[in-house]
């Protein structure tokens, strides 16, 4: 039966008429006034921070940056949301939406004293405030939107639509944890954020904290009015409402109004947020899931700035979003901006050696409850490390190479069950993934703990559990913001995902890989776990949903980050990946990208030679290879191609008896690269033993071959470099057609071979016409059969 959604107090019941004493209020809106003040000094002043002499233009930073339309909602917000956490006493962190609000964030960090803890050059004096003006967009200095370097922030803002899914990963498993996430109206357009507001179901209350939404709807984009400004009260009530939120709205330009309101209305619904949880936590078998509630605060865009500007409305409209008085060649401007810095009245707020008045600076909370200082927003302060089995207990016994199949992410399902299970008492991992976890063949992890799940279930449901650990949500943008907030407050997780559609977070992980470079530099960012994919279902093994499931661009992508940063992991059977998560489980900071199949493929390594194999990255196959100088080396990255060069090289063995091949698998490709470039590089002299200085190379990669060429070029030998791998071929059809429509296959990489070594010469035609007769027996053969030559089907390594 569906469950009923169970509403709270109706969010139109009549507020109490003063929430605010006339002192608190005065105070409020002071602390309100002088954030807004140092919001707008950083984004004009490089000096006279306090405007103790007449404005000048050289007091003008020659190139102003920043964003003023959503700062001062989001200063009103920082100084309500202070209150309550006061008076509560509440463990609370706020995740920013309009990240361009930065100015607004560093000035009430500053405030507060966070900001003066983690950089004591900006101290709450004068100088202070002059030095904090004058780094804000300026060269060596800090950006203009939230940011790593600012306190308090889990959160990037320099694109948007992640805000609510960071806020979501924050709170799972942290049932004391509010996080009050805005959301700005622009935002919301975005369809990452869309998807976001459905994350109230699989929100636990009696496990997990609390998510206080707040839509702030000062109705304009950059250049255009935002949708859901323009859709009326009623529409967006009812789409709030269809996303399972009781909204609660705040309107109005009084500002003794809309304090008096907003204080009134946050009362409220903390107090429903924490009926909620009472609820979950008060013993009941199975609570009806309720109804969250959110705020909409409703106010101008660029609120208390300039109204008018060359003739033209400013206050209130998307003229607001950026600077509001840009030209200053007109000197009027420069009366208008003395003006509105001014309107603030600073030295009322700050005394004569430039600090914040004691009776306004003792609104904010003190020590961790500072949402600058919270550690949840540190999340490397917190973080405890997995207690992690040993992967050796889950090994596939290889007693000779090639002897025995195993499916390789199925092997590593029984090693993250036991991951998970040593793991739920301490509440420290979860494993996320768009509605794939058992088709990527990990769903021994339902054997420890099901699938979250909030919403109505019904008979032919399996897994679905409230207390789940396993996160699954039709949509990747969804299951990576989770897994960053979850990561960045101090936890640890696993993404796995089909291959080709992990592009769909391209820009969010350039995002997170920014941050942890930035972090990086940051001596009081704590490090977090890494940010770790499983891509599996992977291009040479989608030949049942054809071209738009195969794509392993991702690589490329990666690769293209920061060195410090960027991991990528090719391992060729499942005791190698075993050993590769198990590394990247134990790191920090980094972001891994391992790429596995799914289906039973032969096995080469035992379990401790895999270790060995693993840990240098890269490695001559001893068992597949001749004693002495090679003729050719035959490498290989990734499990398929690891396959084809493996049956290449006993097709080779059959047509050139004498031949004397070497083997070389990756499974690190960033050994590829130099030292230079990346530390996990092999220096030139290591690189040469494996590679050779002057032999033909064949190397069969999983990925585009230009990514190959890309990180060894540098190389000694590259000129003897020839990479076969995905050249954007492909169909509905058999897993050996696949590697054979882009040359991948073991009959072109035999005749490759024998195409490049000098020796052969002789032997290259006869060669080309048994490459062409095999393949157009495959060809034939498929067609009629629908399934792949026996020849394929069975093959087998033997020496």
């Amino acid at each position: 039966m569906p469950e009923p959604i169970a509403s709270a107090l109706p969010a139109d019941a009549p507020l109490p008429p003063e929430t605010l004493s006339p002192e608190m209020l005065r105070r409020m809106h002071g602390y309100w006034r002088a954030a807004n003040y140092l919001s707008v000094g950083q984004i004009y002043l490089r000096s006279n921070p306090l405007l103790d002499r007449p404005l000048t233009l050289a007091d003008v930073k020659t190139r102003l940056l920043g964003h003023w339309g959503t700062t001062p909602g989001l200063n009103l917000l920082y100084v309500h949301l202070n209150r309550l956490i006061v008076q509560h006493d509440l463990n609370m962190i706020a995740v920013i939406g309009p990240g361009h609000g930065g100015p607004g964030l560093v000035a009430n960090t500053y405030l507060e004293g966070s900001y003066t803890e983690r950089y004591p050059a900006i101290e709450r004096s004068t100088g202070g405030m002059d030095r904090l003006f004058r780094q804000f967009s300026w060269p060596g200095g800090i950006p203009s939107h939230v940011a790593p370097e600012t306190p308090g922030s889990i959160h990037e803002g320099g694109e948007l639509g992640y805000a609510l899914a960071h806020a979501y990963g924050a709170v799972f498993d942290n049932p004391d944890l509010i996080v009050a996430c805005v959301v700005g109206d622009g935002e919301a357009e975005t369809g990452a954020l869309a998807t976001s507001w459905h994350s109230n179901k699989f929100l636990n209350p009696a496990r997990d904290g609390a998510v206080l939404p707040i839509l702030h709807l000062n109705g304009f984009k950059i250049a255009n009015p935002t949708v859901l400004a323009r859709i009326g009260r009623e529409e967006l009530t009812d789409l709030l409402r269809g996303y399972g939120h009781e909204p609660h709205f705040v309107v109005g330009d009084d500002p003794a109004v809309v304090h008096q309101a907003l204080a009134a209305t946050m009362d409220r619904v903390l107090t429903e947020i924490q009926a909620i949880q009472a609820e979950a936590r008060g013993g009941a078998s199975d609570p009806a899931r309720r109804r969250w509630p959110m705020i909409v605060l409703q106010t101008p865009k660029g609120w208390t700035g300039p109204k008018i500007v060359d003739g033209k409305p400013v206050e209130g409209t998307w003229r607001a979003h950026q600077v509001p008085i840009a030209d200053f060649t007109d000197p009027e401007h420069l009366v208008q901006l003395e003006a509105w810095l001014k309107s603030y009245d600073a030295h009322e707020l700050f005394d004569e050696t430039g600090k914040f008045r004691e009776e306004y600076a003792s609104l904010s909370p003190t020590g961790h409850r500072r949402m600058g200082a919270n550690p949840h927003a540190n999340g490397g302060e917190l973080l405890k490390p997995l207690v992690l089995p040993d992967f050796r207990d889950h090994a596939i016994a290889v007693p000779v190479p090639g002897a025995v199949k195993a499916a390789a992410t199925a092997t590593l399902g029984h090693y993250l069950r036991d991951v998970m299970a040593l793991n739920l008492a301490t509440a420290n991992f979860r494993l996320f993934g768009p509605d794939e976890t058992a088709s990527n063949r990990l769903q021994a992890v339902y054997e420890v703990t099901g699938k979250a799940w909030m919403a109505e279930t019904e008979a032919v449901d399996e897994h679905l559990d409230r207390d789940g650990r396993v996160m699954e949500v039709l949509s990747e943008h969804l299951c990576q913001g989770w897994l960053e907030g979850y990561l960045l407050t101090g936890r640890h997780g696993l993404f796995s995902c089909y291959e080709a559609f992990v592009h769909i977070v391209d820009s969010m992980v350039n995002q997170h890989a920014k941050w942890l470079k930035v972090t990086r530099g940051i001596p009081w960012r704590r490090p977090i776990a890494s940010l770790n994919y499983l891509l599996t279902s992977h291009v040479w093994r989608q030949d049942h949903n054809g071209l738009s499931h195969q794509d392993p661009g991702f690589l490329d992508h990666v690769a293209n980050k920061k060195a410090e940063i960027a991991r990528i992991y090719l391992p060729a059977d499942a005791n190698c990946l075993l050993s590769v998560a198990d590394h990247c489980l134990r790191s920090r900071g980094y972001v891994n990208v391992i790429v596995a199949g799914k289906q039973p493929e032969w096995q080469w390594l035992g379990v401790d030679d895999a270790v060995r194999h693993c840990t240098t990255g890269a490695g001559i196959w001893e068992f597949a290879s001749d004693a002495g100088e090679p003729d050719v080396v035959m490498a290989c990255a990734g499990d398929v191609p690891t396959l084809e060069t493996m049956a290449a090289v006993t097709l080779l063995r059959e047509q050139v008896p004498d031949i004397r091949i070497r083997v070389v698998n990756v499974v690190d490709l960033m050994v590829l690269q130099p030292q230079s470039e990346h530390p996990h590089g092999l220096d030139d002299r290591a690189f040469g033993a494996l590679f050779t200085a002057d032999k033909p190379v064949v190397f069969a990669f999983h990925g585009y071959p230009t990514l190959v060429h890309r990180l060894t070029y540098r190389r000694p030998n590259h000129d003897n470099f020839h990479v076969r791998g995905y050249k954007e071929e492909g169909t509905t059809t058999t897993p050996f057609d696949m590697v054979v429509l882009n040359d991948l296959d073991r009959y072109r990489l035999a005749l490759d071979a024998i195409e490049r070594i000098p020796r052969l010469a002789h032997m290259v035609p006869n060669a080309r016409a048994v490459y062409w007769t095999a393949i157009e027996r495959h060809k034939l053969y498929i067609a009629e059969h629908g399934e792949d030559l026996p020849e394929v089907r069975d093959w087998q390594w033997a020496r």
